[in-house]
């Protein structure tokens, strides 16, 4: 008795799970795959339709079992809202391949993933072959490193304040280089991921061209090498200090530096795009199409996007 329990249970689990997953089950099909009768079929279905019932009562989840006649089969029609929609996943995946952030075949498991987990079956065929092309042609960053194993690793220091230590071979340097760090935060910008932290035990009057700035230094993830994560604490106010979000309005191709104000004259065709390039940006006037625009932002790195204007940006 013991073991047809567990066949049962087995068998509405599976069917339970694909349902979940936006498959369609069909009576007919599931009594060939568990050999048994659409009767059993039928009554799994309806056990499963129960709990569901009883979920939408007690845990506010609204998923009903329903049959669906022109596909004469059964599925989960999901009142909610907590699920991705098919123009959701599409967006999003657009917007990953964009990006650029892994590697080929990195890029392909999470796309497949968010496809196969996210989108009915009835419609995966139409979100791959929408991408299908750029999937083809998609170009790898020319460092080809794995990031995705340093995330959790780094995310999971940042949370419990642990102290880490790797080799560091900066744009500019010729060696790897030994730090020592309190990891802040992780932060996307320009096709890569970066570490912000506060780098320990160095000498700031060699090390840095500007000694005195509190703000954390940057490291891109993908050239932190021999990462290893101590057991020693760092001190959790500096911490709940950092913003990131308020830093990373105001950074610039992810160099850091001092805070400074910058003030310029725009005569190009969208004032929008500057807009949204300096979240921190306001327009002082505006007179004959030319904006007197304020913003403020870290380090030298607003010069690189400014110099990328030509004639169109002036400095005041």
């Amino acid at each position: 008795m013991a073991k047809g329990k567990e066949v049962k249970s087995n068998r509405a689990l599976s069917i339970y799970s694909r349902l979940m997953n936006g498959r369609i089950i069909y009576k007919s099909e599931e009594a060939v795959r568990f050999g048994v009768s659409e009767k059993t079929i039928q009554r799994d279905i309806e056990l499963i339709r129960d709990f569901l019932d009883e979920q939408s009562v007690t845990d506010g989840i609204p998923n009903n079992l329903i049959y669906d006649h022109i596909k004469k089969g059964y599925m989960t029609e999901r009142a909610d809202d907590s699920c991705f929609t098919n123009d959701e996943i599409l967006a999003t995946c657009k917007i990953l391949l964009s990006s650029r952030a892994f590697p080929k075949r990195e890029m392909n498991i999470i796309l497949d993933k968010m496809i196969a987990c996210c989108v009915p079956v009835s419609n995966q065929k139409i979100i791959s072959d929408l991408m299908l092309n750029e999937r083809y042609h998609y170009v790898e960053l020319t460092h080809k490193q794995k990031v995705l194993d340093k995330m959790m690793i780094l995310g999971n220091a940042i949370e419990f304040q642990y102290i880490i230590e790797f080799q560091y071979k900066g744009v500019m340097g010729s060696t790897d280089k030994h730090r020592e760090v309190e990891p802040l935060a992780i932060m996307f910008s320009e096709f890569y991921f970066y570490l912000a932290g506060r780098i320990r035990n160095i000498d700031a009057e060699t090390e840095f061209d500007n000694p005195n700035d509190a703000y954390p230094t940057i490291y891109r993830i993908d050239r932190i090498k021999n990462l290893i994560v101590t057991k020693e604490h760092f001190s959790k106010p500096y911490r709940s200090r950092f913003e990131e979000g308020e830093y990373r309005k105001r950074i610039q191709f992810m160099y850091g530096g001092k805070l400074r104000k910058i003030r310029f004259r725009y005569k190009g065709y969208s004032v929008d795009a500057v807009l949204d390039r300096l979240p921190t940006a306001k327009i002082l006037s505006e007179e004959d199409g030319i904006y007197r625009i304020e913003a403020e932002v870290f380090g030298d790195g607003i010069d690189m996007w400014l110099r990328s204007q030509g004639d169109n940006i002036e400095l005041e």
